[in-house]
C-alpha cells in the first residue's frame, strides 16, 4: 500500500509542478505585457519592470495554488484511470475512501506551501515590488483621496498630502479636537520624518490654537509629534488587504476598531489567509471523481478543460463573496468560507455519485 501511495504522490507532485510552471509563465507574460505600458515613466525602465514582474510570482504563486493543486490533481488521476492503473489500485485493497484520506495527506503539503506563501513570501515580495516601482517613478504610495491620506489618531484626525517611498511625510495636517467635539487646534507640517518609538521630527510647523475666543498662531522650525501613524503602518496602505499577512492585518484591523473606523475589509481578508490554504484540501478532493475515467466516455483533455473551469469558478466565487460580504455586511467568517464550504460540498456530494455509479 505504501509503495502505490508514493507512487501515486510522485504522479500528483510532478502534475502540480508542471501546471504551476505553465500558469505562472502565462501570468508572468500577461504582467510584463501591463508593465511595458508604463516603462519610460521617470527612471522605470525595463530592467525594473522585469524585476518588478518577477518579485510579483510569490503573490500569484499563493493565489493559483488551489487551482494548480486542482488541475494537477485531475491530470494525474485522469491519468492513471485512463491507462487501468487506478482501477488495479482499488483492486489491490485500495478504497475511494483511502485515495480520499491519502489526497488530503499530500493537499497538507501543499496547504504548508501555500501558507507559507501567503504569510511570508507574498507580502514581502508584494512590498517590496511596489516600493521598486514607486522609487521608479517617483510616485505616492497613498493618496486616497484629492486631499491626500486621511487617518484618525484618537482624538485628532491627520491628514497627509503625500507619503513618499522612504516613509517621509509631505505636507502634514493634524486636526485636533477636544471631548467635545470641538476643534482646539491645527498643525500644518511642510515635512515629517520618522525618529522610531512612535516619534515623528516635523519641519517647517505652523501651529493654530483656538482657545476661548481667540486664535494664536505660531511658527516653529521643528518639532516632535507623537503618533500612531509608524511606517509598518503606512506600508500597509502599500499592498492590498488580501495581500497582507495575517498578523499584519490583525495589527491594523486593531488600529482601526480602537479608533471606530470601518475594519469589514480587512476583517474579510484576515478570515481569507486564514481559509484559503485549506481551500486547496477541498480541491484535492474534487479531484478524485475524475480518476474514475473509462475510455468510451472521452479523453482526458476534456476533465482537464472541465477542471479548469471548476479552477476558475472557485476563483472567481471567492472574489464575488468577498465583495458581497463587504456590501451586504455578512459575517466575515462567513464571506471569506463560503466558497470552500460550497465546493466541499460539491465534492462530496460528487464522490457520493460516483461511488453509487
Amino acid at each position: 500500500m505504501k509503495i502505490l501511495q508514493r507512487y501515486l504522490a510522485r504522479q500528483i507532485f510532478a502534475s502540480t509542478a508542471l501546471v504551476f510552471l505553465a500558469l505562472l509563465v502565462l501570468f508572468t507574460f500577461l504582467d510584463l505585457i501591463h508593465e511595458l505600458g508604463d516603462v519610460g515613466i521617470g527612471n522605470y525602465h525595463l530592467f525594473y519592470a522585469f524585476v518588478y514582474v518577477l518579485l510579483n510570482i510569490p503573490g500569484h504563486v499563493y493565489e493559483l495554488f488551489p487551482i494548480a493543486a486542482l488541475i494537477g490533481a485531475i491530470f494525474a488521476l485522469a491519468q492513471l484511470g485512463a491507462n487501468s492503473e487506478f482501477t488495479v489500485m482499488r483492486v489491490s485493497g485500495m478504497s475511494g475512501r483511502d485515495v480520499a484520506t491519502f489526497l488530503i495527506k499530500t493537499g497538507l503539503v501543499f496547504v504548508a506551501l501555500t501558507f507559507l506563501f501567503g504569510e511570508f513570501l507574498a507580502p514581502l515580495s508584494d512590498e517590496a515590488a511596489q516600493k521598486l516601482r514607486l522609487n521608479a517613478t517617483k510616485g505616492v504610495v497613498a493618496q486616497e483621496f484629492r486631499s491626500g491620506l486621511w487617518v484618525k489618531d484618537e482624538s485628532s484626525f491627520i491628514n497627509v498630502r503625500e507619503v513618499l517611498p522612504d516613509a517621509t511625510l509631505v505636507g502634514v495636517r493634524v486636526f485636533e479636537f477636544d471631548k467635545d467635539h470641538g476643534l482646539k487646534a491645527i498643525n500644518f507640517a511642510k515635512r515629517g520624518t520618522y525618529k522610531g518609538n512612535n516619534l515623528w521630527a516635523l519641519s517647517g510647523v505652523i501651529q493654530t490654537r483656538f482657545e476661548g475666543g481667540s486664535v494664536a498662531v505660531s511658527n516653529l522650525p521643528d518639532i516632535e509629534w507623537k503618533s500612531v501613524i509608524t511606517p509598518n503602518l503606512l506600508n500597509v496602505l502599500l499592498i492590498f488587504p488580501e495581500h497582507m499577512s495575517i498578523l499584519t492585518l490583525h495589527h491594523y484591523i486593531q488600529h482601526l476598531v480602537e479608533n471606530k473606523q470601518q475594519a469589514t475589509r480587512y476583517k474579510i481578508a484576515f478570515w481569507t489567509k486564514l481559509v484559503y490554504p485549506f481551500a486547496v484540501l477541498v480541491m484535492m478532493l474534487l479531484s478524485l471523481p475524475f480518476s474514475y475515467h473509462r475510455r468510451r466516455e472521452g479523453g482526458i483533455s476534456a476533465k482537464i478543460v472541465l477542471g479548469i473551469m471548476v479552477g476558475l469558478l472557485f476563483y472567481l466565487m471567492n472574489q464575488l463573496s468577498a465583495r458581497l460580504g463587504l456590501i451586504n455586511e455578512w459575517p466575515p467568517f462567513l464571506s471569506a468560507a463560503l466558497p470552500s464550504m460550497a465546493f466541499l460540498i460539491f465534492a462530496l456530494g460528487t464522490l457520493w455519485w460516483v461511488e453509487r455509479r
